[in-house]
């Protein structure tokens, strides 16, 4: 499908998808603007070759943007003018509207461009974090623009279905609420769960590390994510996020009157309600096992 890909980031995604395409892929370039990375890269055997983003290989088939969103537009700059014709874009952005907006303007006349998201992940980032079975039996977002080529979105479908995805195609806004919903707001509260509990004056900092209970700890890991890049997520898919908060604070301040009334029953109902949609999560098989540490050589 793809003879040459070209990979802009490399990273925990980027150096995933790098190492899961290896079997479907001629040739695969990742190019990073870290001398550090790309080291890493070339130690580890992930691609067959690396380069400065500035001067990566325009000759690909499939160009994917793998750096954080903030960062796509310069990144895909120097590279996306000069692509041959033919040829397909697409990002793993995890918000699409404000950002397909910004790189459709970059898109030259004769290429394709399908933006993406690959929904998966874990907590830990650089070139020697990804593994070859990050996206197996996850979800990946196909975000086509109505005018978008039919052949290049089946290329692409294809492609991360290779990978081990499965495909789903959803308007760009519908995907920002829905990601609002499962993921960005999810984060938000982490982070501000964990900065009240560090902040209260009644309860230590050496108090909340000791006595953490499992629940607590769950919001760390999810807290512990890179902040530049979710500081950046919060303000590219403001709408999505402020829709969503509005309708959790109305739910929040329920739950809060029903404790304070000792309304049984409506906590109860809410909780039943909670529990049921993680049984479903299961069912589906969207819940990952554990992070496996990734040795020197790149195998999981």
């Amino acid at each position: 499908m793809i003879t040459k890909l070209l990979i802009i980031g490399g990273g925990l995604i980027g150096s995933s998808i790098a190492r899961a395409a290896r079997t479907i892929c001629d040739t695969i370039v990742i190019a990073d603007t870290s001398p550090e990375a790309r080291d890493t890269i070339a130690e580890l055997h992930i691609a067959d070759a690396t380069a400065p983003t500035g001067k990566a290989h325009t000759d690909a088939d499939l160009v994917i943007l793998c750096v954080p969103p903030a960062r796509m537009v310069d990144a895909a700059a120097p590279v996306l003018p000069h692509l041959k014709s033919g040829a397909i874009v697409s990002d793993v952005g995890s918000y699409k509207a404000s950002l397909i907006r910004d790189l459709i303007e970059l898109i030259p006349d004769g290429v394709q461009f399908i933006p993406g998201h690959p929904i998966a992940g874990t907590e830990y980032s650089g070139p020697e974090a990804g593994f070859a079975t990050l996206f197996r039996d996850r979800w990946c977002v196909l975000t086509p623009q109505d005018n978008a080529d039919q052949n290049a979105l089946a290329t692409l479908t294809q492609f991360w279905e290779a990978l081990g995805s499965d495909v789903a195609v959803m308007d760009p806004a519908h995907h920002d609420l829905v990601l609002a919903t499962t993921s960005h707001v999810p984060h938000l509260i982490a982070y501000t769960l964990v900065g009240t509990a560090t902040d209260m004056e009644t309860v230590t900092n050496s108090e909340v590390v000791k006595y953490s209970a499992g629940g607590f700890r769950d919001f760390t890991r999810i807290a512990a994510s890179d902040p530049a890049m979710w500081r950046d997520v919060m303000l590219g898919n403001k709408d999505g996020i402020l829709e969503v908060v509005e309708r959790f604070i109305e739910d929040l301040s329920a739950l809060k009157r029903a404790i304070r009334w000792d309304d049984d029953a409506a906590l109860m109902a809410h909780f039943t309600k909670a529990a049921d949609i993680r049984r479903r999560i299961l069912e589906s098989g969207q819940d990952a096992p554990a992070l496996r540490r990734i040795n020197k050589s790149g195998e999981s």
